[in-house]
């Protein structure tokens, strides 16, 4: 039996259910070993004692067992008109450890549906096909599943990386052709794919296509067109269904381009206008960026002229921002730098909103704006040619400004303005339960014999680092305090401490100038708010103030950085298990000179939470707890030992610098 060729794969069809009483009526379908799809399922609910029943024996009756339903609950069966559900045989039991599926009434022990499960019965179940590898590039694994109808799973990978246009390429016929579609890597990228050093990965086929819509899979090399590993996928194969939601999009504009599985582009132009659509699957609080490069060579962000879209209640935005630095906004000397808005810079908003909605988790933002700007600030989109662009996903601060992206390019993209022929590569958008990943430990300090402070930057460590650490969208740097990536520190009244700083002391630096300060406010950056916003905070160490009332920091030192090697991958952040690993992964820096101090002695007017922040940047510290004694319990499950090597390391290395 197999089921109707119409609609989406639902596994294996066993058949339409018996109907005895009681207007049952339904599909089933084995999803896997254990559970049942029941779909367009009635049943009247006037039945006394009736649940979804089970058993081994012959015929229905009572030798057999509750089946719960789709909440997971033993409940007696409630009225149900035309619904789809699955249901999982409890205590591990499995498809083939019975002979029957019913709808039974155990007080009258009348059966009211009903559907046997035949002999040699082989339900759906992840399928071993044969090892991908390859004649070049070091290519091969030790075994490839099918894992479902969308799912493939690469086991023990290797893959040497050289190949300048490699992806993942799926296609139909006898061999793989130039012809095809490329799959997203697994963390849905599309750009050429990196060195695979034995790592097992799982790839998700794009839109709405199914391991039943292809004949093979493919590491393809699109710059000499060679196909440098290849399996054939074997007709009928007898997997689960996909639990992947298909979420269909159409595009209103001609050309489009799929950036990443969660991002496409489209645009159009007419008469001296452009016109672009960005659509995305991204989080309430996350933004959209798309623009021109800021090389005419390559994508490149320092330079680059983009838009920021987001969704903020029911009002949408595209508002016209220039990279000048890797950094949020900041003002260095009376002059702006960073990823600043136009009418910030002197500049111009040359965006004009069209519309902004947001439909089943995707942001779909369409805006306009001239080919060539009268803003002298603005990139030209030329009205024919090729063009680079750059592009990214990220969350806005508590200001709604764009925080450090977590997902973007490493790789050249380039559009063609105005193709002879519409072109459009974009496919809908998929999603499915993310696998759950164990945030980082968090750091603490709670030691009441440690008085001094090492404070030196770093990398924020993707989502697995800063943002789950404190809950704020993070900057590309945060704070390590003795070794520890933004640790909870717990001080005591009447002690005195120091931090020894060493956040970059040359204010005309926008990326590497950072004061440590400590206040009442849990994100920081002072220096860039408003009068207004300063006056409600309340500085407790870190600044004092000008004859002209201007804030000026007190505790600014050399740079001393920790930063990926040149051949790591920032965004490969979250594959390190725990922040030791990460914390091993890094170089250090530190350049020449005496610490910043800040010196201090919490009292009786402090309040009994705090925060060290940067002067300059917001959200890149964390909370300092003011005990009047130590003898108190706190939370346990923080990291006060991971950093240690870090930390020494971090230490002889300014005890060398002063030394000389």
């Amino acid at each position: 039996l197999c089921q109707d060729d119409d609609g989406p794969y639902r596994g294996k069809y066993l058949g339409k259910l018996n109907s005895y009483h009681h207007q049952v009526s339904g599909d089933v379908y084995a999803v896997d070993d254990w559970t049942l799809l029941l779909t367009s399922f009635s049943y009247d609910g006037n039945g006394a004692d009736t649940f979804f029943w089970a058993g081994a024996a012959n015929r229905p009756g009572p030798q057999g067992f509750i089946v719960p339903d789709s909440n997971g609950k033993t409940n007696v069966l409630e009225r149900h008109f035309n619904k789809d559900f699955t249901l999982v045989l409890p205590d591990k039991k499995k498809i083939t450890d019975i002979k029957w599926f019913a709808i039974y009434d155990i007080w009258s022990q009348n059966t009211f549906g009903d559907i046997y499960i035949p002999e040699e019965f082989e339900p759906p179940t992840v399928q071993k096909i044969s090892t991908l590898s390859g004649k070049t590039n070091g290519i091969r694994t030790e075994s490839v599943d099918i894992l479902d109808a969308k799912r493939i799973r690469l086991n023990q990978l290797h893959y040497d990386g050289k190949a300048k246009k490699a992806y993942f390429w799926i296609g139909v016929g006898a061999q793989p052709v130039v012809k095809g579609f490329k799959v997203p890597d697994e963390y849905g990228y599309l750009d050429p794919l990196r060195a695979y050093n034995n790592l097992t990965i799982t790839l998700e086929l794009p839109g709405d296509l199914t391991i039943f819509d292809i004949d093979w899979f493919s590491i393809f090399d699109h710059d000499t067109k060679q196909n440098l590993a290849s399996i054939i996928i074997p007709e009928a194969l007898n997997v689960p269904p996909s639990l992947v939601k298909i979420i269909p999009h159409k595009n209103d504009l001609p050309n489009c381009l799929q950036l990443h599985k969660d991002f496409q582009v489209s645009w159009e132009i007419f008469g001296p206008q452009i016109t672009i659509q960005l659509s995305g699957q991204v989080a309430e609080n996350e933004y959209l960026s798309f623009g021109i490069s800021g090389s005419q060579e390559r994508s490149q962000m320092i330079g680059a002229d983009v838009a920021v879209a987001y969704i903020d209640g029911y009002r949408g935005f595209a508002t016209d921002y220039n990279i000048t630095a890797l950094t949020p906004c900041v003002k260095v000397l009376g002059q702006y730098k960073g990823v600043c808005k136009d009418e910030v810079v002197g500049g111009q908003d040359s965006n004009q909103m069209n519309t902004a909605v947001r439909e089943n988790g995707v942001n779909i933002i369409t805006y306009r704006r001239q080919q060539i700007s009268p803003d002298p600030g603005d990139k030209e989109f030329p009205a024919s040619g090729f063009l680079y662009v750059v592009w990214g996903i990220g969350k806005l601060d508590e200001n709604m400004e764009p925080a450090f992206h977590d997902l973007y390019s490493k790789t050249d993209i380039q559009i063609e303005m105005t193709p002879k022929e519409p072109q459009n590569n974009c496919m809908a958008f998929t999603r499915s339960k993310p696998e759950p990943r164990e945030p980082w430990k968090k750091g603490q300090i709670f030691d009441k014999t440690i008085r001094v402070f090492k404070s030196y930057i770093g990398p924020s460590g993707a989502k697995k680092g800063y943002q789950a650490i404190t809950g704020h969208a993070s900057t590309a740097l945060a704070w390590y305090i003795n070794g520890m990536l933004a640790p909870e520190i717990w001080l005591r009244r009447g002690l005195s401490y120091e931090f020894k700083v060493y956040g970059g002391n040359n204010p005309h630096n926008a990326e590497y100038y950072h004061p440590l300060i400590i206040t009442d406010e849990p994100n920081g950056g002072f220096d860039k708010l408003t009068d207004e916003a300063q006056s409600k905070i309340r500085v407790l160490v870190g600044v004092e103030y000008s004859r002209r009332g201007r804030p000026r920091p007190t505790a600014a030192g050399p740079l001393c950085l920790a930063k990926h090697p040149e051949n790591k991958d920032r965004r490969l952040d979250d594959d390190y298990e725990t922040f030791k690993k990460f914390n091993r992964s890094l170089v250090y820096t530190c350049e020449e000179g005496e610490p910043g101090s800040l010196e201090f002695t919490p009292n009786s007017s402090w309040p009994d939470t705090v925060y060290y922040n940067s002067f300059t940047q917001a959200n890149m510290g964390w909370k300092i707890h003011v005990v009047d004694s130590f003898n108190q319990r706190v939370y346990s499950g923080g990291d006060s030992s991971n950093a240690n090597h870090v930390f020494l390391l971090v230490s002889l290395c300014l005890f060398v610098r002063q030394l000389y």
